[in-house]
């Protein structure tokens, strides 16, 4: 890290529940990288006042994020709300397999941990897509599993011919030695942007030689939720290269601003194959994902931006999953 650089710091669900008022100012900065110091508290400042200042109610339209949402005309649902069933397991349908495996990851100099979804019938005789998917920053490589259960989810959608067979990775986007969720959340911005190269270097690599996995970047997707939104966004168009389909669920403050996430609109265009942005309109970070919508739109940059009515949450995160997962790969 430079010395003087700011880090923005990745905030999702679990982290909008602290109260930023408590956390001990020694301990953050013991912690935190040279030149971190300020990041946390540019982005504690905000969330400090809408934990003691939290929006009247419906009204309000707040969310977690305390800021007012205004929503403009296309801030609308692109998909119908899907029903629980579409995380209901059936015993009558194929089903894939999950487990969590380790690899040795150079970045971090440890093995870490990640866990992988391979579809009904996997076969080394064929080569899969992949998509990575990426957790908030109170969570690690279960939280997809304990939110969403996107093994159900696939499975099902397998079964109706609604998505192609793919393999599903997801990793820990905490790239440090502890990569538990646990302490001063905050203090992990760097271990946050750290694992760019983890995933490029370490994890990819990984699932390339242990999984009949295509290499073919036409055949890699990455998306997350929160935190892992703003990675994929900060990391995937950084390297369009190794990604042709993005996914961002309610985007967190660790995401760059639009203009520097597409600074070139017309490679965005041309390399990728589906860009998708989604929010709900109950959710306070609501801002962050609706300004790279209207950047996208501006610049005549090709994406789906879906708004459904929830806030930053499982629900949301989940249905997400359920509707980018049928247009990867296709």
């Amino acid at each position: 890290m430079r010395p003087g650089m700011l880090v923005r710091v990745p905030l999702t669900a679990a982290a909008l529940l602290l109260p930023v008022g408590v956390i001990q100012a020694a301990d953050v900065f013991a912690r935190l990288p040279r030149g971190a110091a300020s990041a946390v508290l540019d982005v504690a400042r905000p969330f400090q006042a809408a934990a003691q200042n939290p929006p009247a109610g419906p009204a309000g339209r707040g969310g977690r994020g305390g800021q007012p949402i205004v929503l403009n005309p296309d801030d609308v649902a692109a998909f119908p709300e899907p029903t629980d069933e579409i995380a209901a397991v059936r015993p009558s349908i194929p089903h894939g397999q999950l487990e969590m495996i380790e690899y040795d990851s150079k970045t971090v100099g440890t093995k870490r941990k990640m866990q992988v979804y391979t579809p009904p019938g996997y076969s080394k005789d064929k080569k899969y897509p992949v998509l990575y998917l990426l957790h908030g920053i109170g969570g690690d490589e279960t939280e997809w599993q304990r939110f969403a259960t996107p093994n159900v989810l696939l499975d099902n959608l397998i079964a109706d011919g609604k998505a192609t067979p793919m393999i599903v990775v997801m990793p820990n986007g905490r790239a440090q030695a502890n990569d538990r969720a646990e302490g001063n959340v905050y203090a992990g911005a760097a271990a946050f942007a750290n694992f760019e190269h983890d995933l490029l270097d370490d994890v990819i690599p990984a699932i390339e030689s242990r999984y009949s996995a295509s290499s073919n970047r036409d055949d890699r997707a990455l998306a997350g939720l929160s935190m892992g939104a703003g990675q994929t966004l900060n990391f995937g168009l950084a390297h369009l290269d190794r990604f042709a389909w993005i996914g961002s669920f309610s985007a967190a403050p660790n995401t760059k601003p639009a203009a520097e996430l597409v600074p070139d609109p017309a490679a965005v265009t041309r390399q990728l194959k589906l860009f998708y942005l989604s929010c709900g309109n109950k959710d306070g970070l609501f801002g962050i994902s609706q300004g790279v919508h209207v950047y996208l739109k501006e610049k005549n940059v090709p994406h789906t931006w879906n708004v459904d009515g929830h806030g930053h949450d499982a629900t949301h995160w989940r249905n997400n999953l359920y509707h980018f997962a049928q247009r990867i790969f296709r």
